[in-house]
């Protein structure tokens, strides 16, 4: 009897310590990974051509959300709402300009991780989580008295090996070799390259190195941890080590889909960026079609060089056992165009610059691996980290828990806003409107085959005023 008795109280110790770990101390730990410039363009998103096994396989224990829409097209403006909950101004310096407002005792509410770090949290950065990779500002972006996010994190790094400053590895290539400041016609650097090397002589392996370091150390800490991680790839310029374009080569490619330039009033832009900053040797892929998929193509590998380090971080996150007790989100900053609309970037409000990867993997949750087709925004992530935290639920935030999608894939979702400097635009499950500063209206039917090809606002004014309507009561939050 005594023996039994033993018995029993080592299994019931064994579960309850077991169950200890399940709920990280009561608190389950938080795994950000950002991905800057990712398009849903993956296998578990639909894509075929694409070699993504550890995205892939991070979308098969999870919940893949495949109409998550950003709330700006560019990664200032954007990663100020996922680390806000809020809307915000449109630009790069948003969250300089929120530091600001903390600078001056302005009554700003906590983003989210000073909210977690908060609530008992370690909270780190490593790499582009804001803006600025590293999340300093001044010269170089590597004065550590110039905080992007004031009180957000314990620890935020950003290794510069050979490129020497985070603004030098945000722009970067093999061995060192970064975008020089000045005038973009005279100091340019090379659109593409696949280099022999290692993992390491392209930035995005150092980034990862060190997310590995810091998710051990977290790992053996009792403290619940928010650790997020900032890979700058898939990023211009498109360059990663050659093995990771050897597959793509030879692969056939999909025809662009919807190629040109829109001929009514929109957002479209000529792609600046692109074709500003980067080498392209007089060739156009606008023009020229084998141009066009050599582009892809590096585009591609670059994909599959972030999906690679994205399996090492989960890889390591098993090996130290925490992922039984922690909460694992892939998030794309925005999408990017490859040609459709005669766009090559982001920065406008049709729905490839809009339309981002969301994955969110919960221990134990129910059907992992069926995707949600719910329309849902970037800054639902906030409160939906607390509520599947245990957290209170801030009241200052925009967005809406997606617990109920993570609970059940069929759940509806809502609508999506997102803007630029001149307008904005609503998403619905089946329409986009968007309403420019000078009252011009765009509105695209995504149930017609037509999609984003065909303004049709003018033969539909009831659902025109319907929606603006909407998009104005969701612009007063």
């Amino acid at each position: 009897m005594k023996r039994f008795k033993l018995l029993l109280a080592l299994v019931i110790g064994s579960i309850a310590a077991t169950s200890a770990i399940a709920d990280g101390h009561g608190k389950k730990n938080i795994l950000l990974i950002c991905v800057d410039d990712l398009r849903p363009e993956l296998r578990s998103f639909g894509v075929d051509y694409i070699q993504s096994p550890n995205i892939d396989r991070l979308a098969a224990s999870g919940r893949a959300f495949h109409n998550h829409y950003v709330n700006a097209p560019t990664c200032g403006a954007s990663r100020y709402t996922m680390l806000t909950g809020r809307y915000g101004s449109y630009g790069n310096s948003a969250l300089f300009a929120r530091a600001e407002q903390i600078k001056n005792e302005q009554d700003v509410p906590p983003s989210m991780p000073e909210w977690f770090r908060k609530n008992g949290y370690k909270t780190v950065s490593v790499g582009k989580v804001s803006h600025h990779p590293g999340g300093w500002g001044g010269e170089d972006w590597y004065d550590q008295n110039i905080l992007e996010m004031p009180g957000a994190w314990d620890r935020q790094l950003m290794p510069t090996g050979r490129w020497k400053h985070p603004r030098g590895a945000m722009h970067s290539l093999v061995h060192g070799e970064i975008k020089p400041i000045g005038s973009f016609s005279k100091h340019k650097m090379e659109a593409l390259q696949a280099a022999e090397g290692e993992d390491t002589d392209y930035h995005d392996g150092l980034i990862a190195d060190e997310g590995l370091e810091q998710l051990e150390d977290l790992a053996g800490s009792d403290k619940p941890f928010f650790l997020a991680i900032g890979l700058i790839k898939p990023h211009l310029p498109f360059g990663a080590p050659r093995r990771y374009m050897d597959p793509y080569e030879d692969v056939d490619l999909p025809p662009i889909a919807h190629p040109e330039k829109p001929s009514w009033k929109s957002t479209w832009h000529a792609s600046g960026e692109f074709f500003n900053q980067y080498f392209h040797h007089g060739q156009d892929p606008n023009e020229d079609s084998a141009y066009a998929d050599k582009v892809r193509r590096h585009y591609a590998a670059c994909v599959s060089y972030v999906d690679h380090h994205v399996g090492e971080i989960l890889s390591k996150l098993k090996e130290t056992g925490r992922d039984k007790d922690t909460i694992v989100v892939l998030w794309g900053d925005h999408g990017w165009h490859l040609g459709e609309h005669a766009i090559w970037g982001k920065h406008c409000l049709f729905e490839e610059a809009l339309r981002s990867p969301l994955i969110i993997s919960v221990p134990g949750m129910n059907d992992p691996g069926v995707k949600t087709n719910a329309v849902v925004e970037t800054l639902d992530l906030f409160p939906t980290l607390c509520e599947l935290t245990g957290l209170e639920q801030p009241d200052f935030v925009h967005g809406a828990s997606l617990a109920p999608q993570i609970k059940s894939p069929n759940a509806k979702g809502h609508t999506a806003m997102a803007y630029i400097g001149n307008a904005r635009t609503l998403r619905t499950d089946r329409y986009r409107l968007t309403l420019h500063k000078d009252g011009y209206v765009e509105l695209y039917d995504h149930d017609s085959s037509d999609k984003e090809t065909r303004n049709i606002a003018r033969q539909n004014p009831r659902k025109v005023e319907e929606l603006t309507q909407a998009l104005r009561k969701k612009n007063e939050m």
